[in-house]
């Protein structure tokens, strides 16, 4: 079922900082995920395949490439740990990229917090405030994404525009 975020991604220089924020605001703690995200090749949007030890799905977004919150269109569906759907896709549409990171995973309510550190990238924290079930509108959304930018101390200059897929393929010529 798709579903709206508005998301904002940032260096993070200060994981430790971060961290003692989102325990100190009582945060839901789900765990660490080691992450592979598989990019595939496709004619719209990005269609990445996650493989975690938490977080297993196919996933396919609409999301453009801006600095500071912005709204992502995401469908997502379940997979299994042991689906050989990397190889049916890898074979159908070819892969683009591959996304290797450690992701410390918090909650507060509808907003997900990531803390990452990505092979090749260094350190990141995301913001998603998420509307799981059609009830919450994407100004409501981004006013959440804002407060939790302010509470984390995230400076501009920090901001990402892109995606981690985007920042690990070689520059286009």
């Amino acid at each position: 079922m798709p579903h709206i975020i508005i998301e904002i991604k940032a260096r993070c220089g200060e994981p430790g900082r971060v961290r003692e924020i989102l325990q100190a605001n009582n945060a839901r703690f789900e765990g660490l995920d080691h992450q592979i995200d598989t990019y595939f090749r496709c004619s719209t949007g990005r269609l990445k395949l996650r493989q975690g030890n938490i977080e297993n799905n196919l996933i396919h977004y609409h999301r453009a490439n801006i600095a500071g919150p912005k709204q992502s269109d995401v469908t997502l569906l379940k997979t299994s740990p042991e689906s050989n759907l990397r190889e049916l896709l890898s074979a159908a549409l070819g892969v683009l990229v591959v996304v290797d990171k450690q992701r410390e995973i918090y909650f507060i309510d509808n907003v997900k917090f990531h803390i990452d550190t990505v092979e090749g990238l260094g350190s990141f924290v995301e913001i998603e405030a998420i509307d799981y079930d059609s009830t919450l509108d994407a100004a409501g959304l981004d006013q959440q994404c804002r407060e939790y930018m302010k509470l984390l101390n995230i400076p501009a200059d920090d901001l990402i525009d892109c995606s981690y897929c985007d920042m690990l393929q070689p520059p286009k010529e």
